[in-house]
């Protein structure tokens, strides 16, 4: 049987497999079907980012949800975390998101969240998998009378920008602050601008011009560069850049240093610490973060312990011991007191809080947390054998260990969303990191791509 789910939903280069429109058909179906209860007509909010494929996919799920006798409810181009949201405001079976993240824009990718707003599990994955390939989910076709409808929501967005200000302190005005927003000509591009007016700070909006094609080009978290360089010539704040579903966000100080979400979630962290609203005093990160957050962590007294990639994995981790906060370098926080999943833009606002709080400028804030050098290269794979079965592979990485000791560390994984594996290094020098992190992906380059 195939494997259809990565480490966030489905994943791949529109119209080939495993995203194309039969696919997508086939998914609509399984969740259609899995929604299914006696007596209950189901529904399931669909919602997509801004990519020209979003179409064609949201136009295959609707079909094959209706097709099984479930209603479709759409509400167009709205971030990720908005979907959660709503499926569990609007008290549906399921809901599901057309995205692909930060990712290029001919890629594209299918999230699903169950009623309560939480991502699936491996096992509800598992068993939308086997439906799929078990090829016979025509035989489970209702009558013609029995067929499912569609339905548009017009007040989505409205919803999710009230549901937003209503996880900011009441208590705190930002009226006066300057914001710098990059939306990543993504599915933030409207709910963005219009959730922090709303709340009277002064916006300068960035990449809000989607075609279908820029989402995620030369803009948005994985390229804060133009925003670093807009918030020094607006004097501004902060700024924020978001990536194209907006479930992820990357800070920018006034002094247009790049802080990313290892820094956001140690000044988070802190600033609950001394709230006293740090439950459990813990914290989860996950084993790409960076040593610096480590050493901050003990610092502020604050417990912390190591999830695998991946939001759901932080999530489950957080649940597990009673944490409120967790996250991931790449800017996916997770502030469970807000919402059950990760969301750039409640982020973004609890950075904001946190400087009214605080009464500090972002800079002096984030020097609650120093930043190990680090390097990290991205290389394209043909394969993903496991790391241990590859000779070369371990050797290398054992032979810069040595050398690194207690200075700095390894570590080389897969990513979950592409043919690609990730070598990142961390160590004592910029010179050494970038050394030894080049020496290992050249082994991998020569094995692997």
């Amino acid at each position: 049987m195939g494997k259809l789910f990565g480490t966030d939903g489905i994943r791949g280069i529109s119209n080939q497999h495993p995203m194309t429109a039969e696919m997508a058909l086939n998914v609509g179906r399984a969740i259609a079907y899995l929604s299914k209860r006696q007596g209950h007509t189901a529904r399931i909010v669909i919602g997509k980012d801004t990519r020209l494929s979003g179409d064609m996919f949201e136009a295959a799920i609707v079909s094959g949800i209706c097709s099984m006798g479930v209603n479709a409810i759409s509400v167009g181009v709205i971030p990720t975390p908005a979907i959660a949201f709503l499926t569990q405001n609007m008290r549906a079976d399921a809901g599901i998101v057309i995205s692909a993240s930060h990712n290029p824009m001919q890629d594209n990718g299918i999230k699903i969240f169950k009623g309560d707003g939480f991502k699936l599990s491996d096992e509800k994955e598992n068993s939308i998998e086997e439906l799929i390939f078990a090829n016979n989910m025509h035989k489970l076709h209702p009558a013609p009378k029995e067929l499912g409808k569609l339905s548009r929501m017009d007040d989505a967005s409205g919803r999710y920008v009230d549901f937003l200000k209503s996880a900011f302190p009441q208590e705190i005005n930002p009226e006066g602050m300057k914001v710098v927003l990059d939306c990543s000509n993504g599915a933030t591009y409207r709910v963005a601008p219009a959730v922090f007016s709303e709340l009277g700070v002064e916006v300068t909006s960035m990449f809000d011009q989607p075609d279908g094609k820029n989402i995620n080009l030369n803009c948005g978290s994985q390229h804060p560069e133009a925003l670093a360089a807009e918030v020094l010539r607006q004097k501004a704040d902060v700024g924020f850049a978001f990536d194209g579903d907006g479930d992820r966000v990357i800070a920018v100080d006034e002094k247009g240093q790049v802080l990313s979400g290892d820094r956001l979630l140690a000044i988070c962290s802190a600033i609950l610490k001394k709230e006293g609203k740090l439950k459990n005093n813990f914290v989860v990160r996950t084993v790409m973060s960076n040593l610096g957050l480590s050493v901050a962590f003990q610092k502020l007294g604050i417990d912390s312990v190591f999830a695998q990639v991946g939001d759901r994995y932080v999530l489950e981790e957080m649940m597990a011991r009673g944490a409120v906060i967790g996250g991931e370098d790449s800017g996916h926080l997770i502030f469970l007191d807000h919402h059950t999943t990760g969301d750039g833009l409640i982020t973004a606002l609890q950075v904001l809080a946190a400087m009214k709080k605080d009464g500090k400028p972002l800079s002096e804030m984030a020097s609650v947390m120093s930043v190990f050098p680090q390097m990290l290269i991205n290389i394209d794979v043909k394969r993903k054998p496991e790391i241990e079965t590859v000779p070369e592979i371990i050797a290398a990485i054992k032979e810069v260990e040595k050398k690194l000791g207690d200075k700095g560390r390894v570590l080389v994984r897969y990513s979950g969303t592409q043919n690609m594996c990730r070598i990142m290094v961390e160590g004592p020098t910029k010179e050494e990191t970038q050394t030894y992190c080049r020496r290992i992906a050249d082994v991998v380059e020569k094995m692997l791509a």
